[in-house]
């Protein structure tokens, strides 16, 4: 993270720009966490800008990302849009299109390509989707800014104890879910 804060705070006038193109990348990719552009953001910006322009990375990443995952999958037809499951949210639009993406957006443990990618699935138009991930990514970036915040504050042996901890743990999932996908 601290590579991300220097690199934002040496950018001078572009660094507004670098952090959105950043946000935008993260959510294309759809794996990494947002959380460490994030405190990024508000390490170098301040609470209140830094959430703003994350706020608004995040929105400008989701939408970006669900224009280019429908482009891709209309293109290359991929296999598990065959699904049932799949093939049912397909049709999903308007209101309950709206509703489904704000809902999925409040839950804090999907990821958000998930959630990008399902939209682009489904029938519903791009500012359907905006307007929903607006409002869902709000409650979301809050708490993950007050996290942010609060590890902010804390020492360096507490930082280095949370990275620690969160590596084991990324560690024994990943091996208990390659082990039953050998059984």
């Amino acid at each position: 993270m601290n590579f991300i804060s220097e690199a934002l705070a040496s950018s001078g006038p572009f660094s507004i720009a670098i952090s959105l193109v950043l946000n935008i990348l993260i959510s294309v990719l759809g794996f990494i966490p947002s959380v460490f552009i994030t405190a990024a953001n508000i390490t170098v910006f301040g609470i209140e800008k830094g959430l703003i322009l994350s706020y608004l990375g995040e929105i400008a990443g989701a939408v970006v990302s669900f224009w280019l995952y429908r482009k891709g999958i209309q293109t290359f037809k991929p296999k598990f849009m065959r699904n049932r499951w799949v093939m049912q949210l397909q049709k999903s639009q308007g209101f309950h299109a709206f509703w489904m993406i704000l809902m999925l957006r409040l839950l804090p443990f999907i990821p958000s390509g998930v959630i990008n990618l399902t939209a682009a699935l489904s029938k519903t138009g791009v500012m359907i989707f905006f307007f929903a991930t607006s409002i869902g990514k709000l409650p979301a970036l809050l708490v993950e800014a007050y996290s942010v915040t609060q590890v902010l504050k804390t020492s360096d042996d507490v930082r280095i104890v949370l990275v620690l901890l969160i590596l084991v743990i990324a560690v024994i999932y990943y091996f208990k879910r390659n082990k039953k996908k050998g059984m």
